[in-house]
């Protein structure tokens, strides 16, 4: 049972150590490439993602930054580790390599201007996450308060990821630029977000949001942060399982999958706390659903999703 993660921050964490932390082993990381191998990642997405204290005139070349850590220490100190921008990448991954997927968390980086977009692609992205939690020049995030859609210029970012055939992510997107993007986007998903039925915060998607998910073909991610599988006291595999199950219900069996969000987080799951321990969910999956339930929650539908 292998596994297709659709987010993780350990580029941000090696960044923001000053490359001090080993991405072959250092139990500082969630994500690491001993873990990976532990707990049979196959395809792992790595997000660019400029933290909020960076001044807007030095966002893209911390994107960058992000880029040569992902090129430099990731692919090229691990032979295990293949770039992959294509489905057919993926495809012909040999099996004992593990897929590494560039995406970008939030367009503060791009300012605005389309050009930084289309060179990020150039440089290996493939799924695009509009915002963080606040306003930038393509829409507002979920915390900002005053909870506006896709601007113009984020209007002709949809269109350009239309083009490229790349994922439009719309985790951390506020609630009115989400439906803008159901407007607009051949292919949306939400890379790491959970059900707001459960567990109603902002960041986390309403059965409504869910279903036009579902409806537009797209992918859905159960996070592993604690704050968005339940409201206070620990969080457990059982409330990913809760979360995994109420999308079922809406129809999203052939739409869901895992979106980790290891290294962005500091509290974790109990039992679930790094990579290498994705063995202890599957192990919980098997007991409440078939081999082919689990090995779609945790690759196929994904991997059946890839359109770039």
């Amino acid at each position: 049972m292998v596994v297709f993660d659709a987010h993780c921050d350990v580029l941000w964490q090696i960044w923001q150590r000053k490359r001090r932390a080993a991405f072959n082993k250092d139990d500082s990381l969630h994500v690491t490439l001993e873990g990976l191998k532990k707990g049979k990642g196959k395809l792992q997405c790595f997000a660019v993602y400029v933290p909020e204290e960076v001044p807007h005139e030095q966002r893209f070349e911390t994107a960058l930054e992000m880029i040569h850590i992902f090129y430099e220490d990731i692919l090229k100190q691990h032979p295990e580790m293949k770039l992959v921008s294509t489905r057919k990448d993926i495809l012909t991954l040999q099996e004992e390599e593990i897929g590494a997927l560039l995406t970008l968390e939030g367009c503060d980086a791009i300012g605005s201007s389309l050009t930084r977009l289309q060179t990020l692609y150039r440089l290996g992205v493939r799924s695009v996450g509009l915002t963080w939690n606040y306003a930038n020049a393509v829409a507002d995030g979920a915390l900002e308060t005053r909870g506006a859609g896709l601007s113009d210029f984020g209007k002709q970012v949809v269109q350009q990821l239309n083009e490229y055939r790349l994922w439009t992510d719309v985790s951390h997107l506020s609630e009115r630029g989400f439906w803008d993007v159901m407007q607009l986007a051949h292919f949306p998903i939400a890379s790491h977000s959970n059900c707001y039925s459960l567990c109603p915060h902002p960041r986390n998607l309403k059965d409504e949001q869910i279903r036009a998910l579902i409806a537009r073909n797209g992918r859905i991610g159960i996070t592993f942060v604690p704050m968005f599988l339940t409201e206070g006291g620990p969080a457990a595999i059982t409330h990913i399982l809760q979360h995994l199950e109420h999308i079922c219900s809406l129809g999203g069996e052939h739409h869901v999958g895992f979106g980790s969000d290891f290294d962005g987080i500091t509290e974790t799951v109990h039992n679930l706390g790094r990579y290498a321990e994705y063995e202890n969910l599957k192990n919980e999956l098997v007991k409440h659903y078939t081999e082919e339930q689990v090995h779609s929650f945790l690759y196929g539908n994904f991997m059946r999703g890839v359109t770039f």
